[in-house]
């Protein structure tokens, strides 16, 4: 008799666990081998491990919740509890946090992803808290800043991409094309290679990591270095989500999340982008690297681009100003 009813407190104590259990629902648009996704496994992993199993993370990729310009939204409906945010894909909503993704800024340290992710993150509760409404920034992330990639184009003189058609991606290279002399072309990332071997396009821009994706290194004969602008993103969680965990579980996100775990993600992004440059040179492609004095004058160039980015924060550009400084330091 014993024995059955210790097997029955046994099955009754497994329910319990199994109905106490925390299944985080997370969103992404982005393809399931992307970084990102590897990221979040990675991470649901260890906060699985830390909770004895309270915790489980369910990842659904490639925008099966919803296309790129929802996934804040989704957050804050409860339609998922976390989702990765891309902030140049709904312009003008996160004013603030888009200036880590101008031309030639970044932190005095580097443009590492590690170093620029860290540093971005450390400032989000102070700075960007308030165009996260309802929801907790896990932690940021700033891409490597992309590059310029021509089909036939030296740009060891940077005056070569006047009249160039360039592939491009989000307002910010809009206007650096136009401001190089360039005429920007909205091609799709996977119609990057066709476009460029069919002439349509003279050049794309993406950062090495992405060129590999696509196959770029065939229709590629030169690479401009450094990358003149990044791309920031977030990874979020519902606010109400976050509230609703016990302290103990609470303490286990806090715990995994943060500074840390955003130089740990940029890490992962500059081991990318490290391996798409080596694609690119073992495809033959000529690495055109500017100089100190090409860079200055760069950001000369690109200096009306930075104060209409501060001044359309409108009544936030004091603040947005602050903001660049402490990120730039």
């Amino acid at each position: 008799m014993k024995t059955l009813v210790f097997a029955a407190t046994g099955i009754a104590m497994l329910a319990m666990s199994a109905a106490e259990a925390e299944t985080l629902k997370v969103s992404s648009f982005l393809p399931p081998n992307h970084v990102w996704n590897h990221a979040i496994e990675a991470w649901g992993e260890e906060i699985n491990a830390l909770s004895n199993g309270e915790f489980d993370v369910e990842i659904f990729p490639a925008g099966q919740l919803g296309p790129p310009p929802r996934q804040f939204d989704l957050v804050r409906s409860g339609g998922a509890d976390i989702a990765v945010i891309l902030h140049s894909a709904t312009p003008g909503r996160f004013p603030m946090t888009e200036l880590a993704g101008l031309p030639l800024t970044h932190p005095s340290s580097g443009d590492s992803s590690a170093i620029t992710s860290r540093r971005l993150t450390e400032l989000a509760p102070d700075y960007l808290a308030a165009e996260h409404p309802d929801t907790r920034i896990l932690w940021m992330a700033v891409t490597p800043p992309l590059k310029v990639h021509m089909s036939n184009t030296d740009l060891s003189d940077i005056s070569a991409m006047k009249g160039k058609r360039i592939r491009y991606a989000g307002a910010t290279w809009q206007s650096i094309i136009q401001t190089l002399g360039g005429s920007p072309v909205p091609v799709p990332p996977a119609e990057a290679a066709d476009a460029m071997s069919k002439g349509v396009v003279d050049g794309a821009c993406f950062p090495f990591e992405a060129t590999k994706s696509f196959d770029l290194a065939p229709v590629t004969k030169y690479s401009l270095e450094p990358g003149l602008a990044a791309a920031p993103f977030a990874l979020v969680m519902s606010q109400a989500r976050y509230d609703g965990l016990s302290p103990e579980l609470q303490s286990i996100i806090d715990e995994t999340t943060g500074p840390d775990r955003a130089e740990w993600f940029g890490k992962m992004l500059d081991e990318g982008e490290n391996a798409g440059r080596q694609y690119l040179v073992d495809g033959g492609v000529t690495m055109v690297s500017l100089s100190e004095d090409q860079i200055s004058g760069l950001k000369s160039d690109f200096a009306p681009i930075v104060d209409a980015a501060v001044a359309s924060a409108g009544k936030t550009s004091a603040a947005a100003a602050d903001f660049l400084t402490a990120y730039t330091e």
